[in-house]
Order: structure tokens, then C-alpha cells, then sequence
């Protein structure tokens, strides 16, 4: 879900008139979620994560487990209770869903920039250990959900676990430096940026990636370019220790899993083009099932919605469920109640 900065403050005054004509009784119903959920912790590389086990509101289990792995930036356990109406859609088909803090993020150890992509695999993996040695998880049905950033993460994770019985990847990219690229120019025509404006942003990227190439410390990146434009020292070390980051191998290794790729038709962050190509060419069409949203956003996010702060806010306070495009929420618990169904492609929205 995208975090929108510089809400208009007329937005949450809005808000707040329309939630006190509608009466709090209906918005308390709108953010309350049938779901048991359950504060938990494990240990992975000497250090604490903390995040929550969302299970059906009724019943023992064991019930199915979608492990989710989150995108970019500072990620609680609930994406700041957005992943709520997604939890609620796996439990009507029978699934808890289980959320870690990024480390450094609310109750969870550590530093997410620190994190290479190789280490929030192995974290997954601890995550997954984790579940299978619970009495309401069922070992047998445990697969994963994640976003953006995620798809670099998902096909290691099943490449090495061929026990997990599905992957949902929704908005990945598949090579790090492209999508760079296509993220960078599409802001650009977004923004009805100048020729002048194209070129001075195309010559800095150049600029930036040579200095990737040789390892260039943040104070020389400073030096090059001046204005950090938002880059820290910190990110600055993410970015170079995963900006060579490709899928394209993983997710051969990881064939045979079945995966929903889940793709948006207003994603200025992934080619999704790209991305379906090399996943229609790289995974058996048999395990493959691709969900378009022609009017939903990278975060799945209807487009009219996401670019009014106005009806963004008032949806997220009064009615949280449909922040989501239309019918992505029922796909996903469509798709893991037959996860070996793979190969079919689900109703454009």
C-alpha cells in the first residue's frame, strides 16, 4: 500500500465530518476484521522478530499459512493494518496469515538496510520453520504472499523450500537496474516533466550507477551529485549491496511451484510487460496463473482512489476493504483454495 506523504490537511477534516455523520459505530465495524489475532516472536540470526499470527476467527486448525514478505521501506507487521482485509480473505478460505516487523521496525531487532536479498530469504525461511512446528499450522499447506521489492525474495525462498504450495507475487520486477529505469522515466511523464528535465535525470542515473560500479562510498556520491535528493548514508549501502538484484535465475530454480503473478495496468514503478514476459518464459505454463488489474495501481490500489488524497483517506477511515481494486481481495483466496490449479488466468479487473 502506498504511504502518501503531504495528505491535505482539508482531506482529514473531511474525514473526520463524514465519520461523525456516519457515527462511530459503523466505522469501528468497517475496521474490525474476522480474525484471531496473536502477538508472536521468534529468534533468527541472533536477533528478535516480533509480528502477529492472524488465524480464522473460528475453528482449531491446523488451517493453511500465507507467510507474507513485505515490499520496500519501514514495514510493520500489519502495513499499518492494511494487509488486514487481505488476512481476513485467506481466513474465509481457510488460511491464517503470518506478518514479521522489518527488523528495526516496531517490536523486531536489527536494521532492514541492512538486509540483502539473500538475507530476507533466509529470514523467510526462518518464518516458515517457525510455522511448521506450530500444532495450528498445517505443514502441508504453506505458501507466500509478497510485494514489489518481494520479487526478489519469493523465488529464492521457493527454490529452496519445495515443500511451499504456492507463491503470490504481486507488482515484482525482475531485474533491479531495469526497473530502476522504467520507474524513473515513467515518474517523469507522470510529472509532464521537460526534455531538459528527462535528460538531467537520465545523465544523473548515469552518474549514480557508475559509481555503484566502483563501490563508491556515500561521500563521494555526495561529491558527484551534491543534493542527496533524499538518499541517506544508509541507503545508500542498501542500494549497493542489491542493486544488482535479477529473479530470472531463482525463479527457473523454483519451476513447478504453483504462482499467481498479479500485475496492474497503472504501475509506474514495474514494467509489468516485462515481467510477465520473462515469468510466461522462465515457469511452466501449468504452474503460471497471471491476474491483471487494469485499473489498480503497483499497491493494488484503484487509480482514481490513490490519486485523490481526499477519497484515499476517507476509503482507508470508513471502508478499508475497498482501498483494494476490484475483485484482487477474492482472487487471492480463490487462488489458495486451489493452489494446483495454476496455469489459468483469473478475471481481469
Amino acid at each position: 500500500m502506498p504511504k502518501r506523504r503531504g495528505w491535505r490537511w482539508t482531506a482529514w477534516v473531511m474525514a473526520c465530518v463524514l465519520v461523525a455523520a456516519a457515527g462511530l459505530t459503523g466505522v469501528v465495524w468497517q475496521n474490525t476484521y474476522a480474525l484471531r489475532e496473536e502477538k508472536v516472536s521468534l529468534r533468527h540470526g541472533g536477533r528478535l522478530l516480533q509480528g502477529v499470527l492472524a488465524r480464522p476467527d473460528r475453528g482449531p486448525g491446523p488451517f493453511g499459512l500465507v507467510v507474507f514478505v513485505h515490499g520496500d521501506g519501514p514495514v510493520d507487521a500489519t502495513h499499518e493494518t492494511f494487509y488486514r482485509p487481505l488476512w481476513e480473505s485467506f481466513a474465509r478460505a481457510g488460511y491464517a496469515s503470518l506478518s514479521f516487523d522489518k527488523p528495526g521496525v516496531g517490536g523486531s531487532e536489527g536494521d532492514w538496510l541492512d538486509q540483502s536479498m539473500e538475507d530476507r530469504a533466509e529470514e523467510t525461511l526462518a518464518a516458515v520453520r517457525w510455522a511448521r512446528g506450530r500444532p495450528d499450522v498445517d505443514g502441508r499447506r504453506i505458501g507466500l504472499w509478497g510485494a514489489s521489492q518481494a520479487g526478489w525474495v519469493l523465488p529464492k525462498v521457493a527454490a529452496r523450500d519445495r515443500r511451499l504450495r504456492f507463491v503470490i507475487a504481486v507488482s515484482p520486477a525482475v531485474n533491479w537496474l531495469r526497473q530502476g529505469r522504467y520507474n524513473l522515466l515513467a515518474e517523469l511523464d507522470r510529472d509532464g516533466a521537460s526534455d531538459r528535465e528527462r535528460e538531467a535525470a537520465l545523465r544523473r542515473r548515469e552518474v549514480t550507477l557508475a559509481l555503484l560500479g566502483r563501490r563508491a562510498s556515500f561521500a563521494a556520491y555526495r561529491a558527484a551529485l551534491g543534493d542527496a535528493e533524499g538518499m541517506t548514508e544508509a541507503r545508500w549501502a542498501f542500494v549497493a549491496r542489491n542493486h544488482r538484484s535479477d529473479a530470472t535465475a531463482d525463479l527457473r530454480a523454483m519451476a513447478g511451484t504453483p504462482l499467481l503473478l498479479v500485475l496492474a495496468g497503472h504501475d509506474v514503478n514495474v514494467d509489468v510487460g516485462e515481467t510477465e514476459a520473462v515469468y510466461r518464459e522462465v515457469l511452466p505454463a501449468s504452474s503460471l496463473t497471471v491476474a491483471r488489474y487494469p485499473n489498480a495501481t503497483h499497491s493494488l490500489v484503484d487509480h482514481e482512489v490513490e490519486n485523490s488524497d481526499l477519497r484515499l483517506t476517507l476509503t482507508a477511515v470508513l471502508a478499508p476493504r475497498r482501498l483494494y481494486t476490484g475483485g484482487f481481495l477474492a482472487d487471492q483466496a480463490r487462488f489458495v483454495r486451489r493452489p494446483d490449479s495454476g496455469g489459468r488466468t483469473t478475471p481481469e479487473g
